[in-house]
């Protein structure tokens, strides 16, 4: 059930493009390293009808870090510009290699959307089942009157209470999403002046873990759960999940929903706020 209220397979989606109050947004991101320019490749090609769901500007324009939470005023104001309204069902997309579009649909449901799922494989398995793209500048959609609610099924924890919660004997479970080099500090961060390593008491679970590297759909719920159980989770016990800057940590948060554990914390700042700071690292 927790993966119906989540996902829609290419299939279903290509069955069902033309309902009414269907939305379809490209949500793909790309760090610095990658070189690619996601604006430019929804110009090239996009699901038909899809519009462009930015998460580099859906943020706090305010902050120095890369992907703070809007205010719920800010997000209001993104979604009435894209023409997304309440009543809508929105499917989110990526073509990304980290499953950027859990972003989207985690924006949406902190924002209280109900009705957002992320498309299972994103472009390259709608393509390969048979699905129509255009090129351009896509679809545009009137203004909306799109308003705000309460967070559904998720939260988010800043970095006071994260480090104050570190730094105490609370025992906790931190799950990074970056990949292992990353984590044990044997790889630069994409981003400059950022230290190499991890928070303490956190454990490495790689969003990659949970995609099949052939069709980047996500695994099973039994794949799910036994990559949980291999790190050493509990999933009675709260979750925080953490990454680079705050994408790919959603993605675990989809990965835990898709098993029924809901109401993860994640860690907006991730490592581009952890990492620049004083707070303690570890490289092991």
């Amino acid at each position: 059930m927790s993966r119906i209220k989540n996902l829609v397979t290419a299939d279903w989606l290509i069955k069902n493009i033309a309902l009414d109050n269907l939305k379809i947004c490209d949500a793909t991101y790309f760090l610095p390293t990658h070189n690619r320019n996601a604006e430019e490749e929804y110009v090239k090609e996009h699901i038909v009808n899809a519009i462009r769901f930015d998460i580099d500007a859906i943020k706090d324009p305010d902050s120095d870090l890369p992907h703070m939470l809007p205010t719920p005023k800010q997000f209001e104001k993104h979604m009435q510009q894209l023409g997304l309204r309440n009543k809508d069902t929105i499917v989110v997309y990526d073509n990304s290699p980290f499953l950027s579009s859990a972003r989207a649909w985690w924006l949406l449901r902190m924002f209280g959307h109900e009705k957002v799922f992320v498309l299972d494989g994103g472009l390259k398995k709608y393509k390969s089942s048979g699905g129509k793209t255009e090129n351009g500048k896509g679809k545009s959609f009137t203004n909306s009157d799109f308003k705000s609610s309460k967070p559904i099924d998720t939260a988010v924890i800043y970095f006071d209470k994260l480090y104050t919660k570190v730094m105490s004997t609370e025992k906790m479970q931190i799950l990074d999403a970056r990949s292992h080099a990353r984590f044990t500090g044997n790889e630069p961060e994409p981003r400059a002046g950022l230290r190499s390593g991890h928070i303490p008491k956190s454990c490495n679970v790689p969003l990659t873990s949970f995609l099949n590297a052939k069709t980047g759909e996500i695994v099973s719920n039994e794949e799910i759960k036994d990559i949980i159980a291999k790190a050493g989770v509990n999933l009675d016990e709260p979750i925080i999940t953490t990454c680079g800057s705050g994408v790919t940590a959603t993605g675990i948060a989809l990965a835990l929903s898709l098993i029924g554990v809901t109401g993860n914390l994640v860690y907006d700042g991730s490592w581009a706020e952890w990492g620049s700071s004083n707070a303690p690292i570890e490289t092991s």
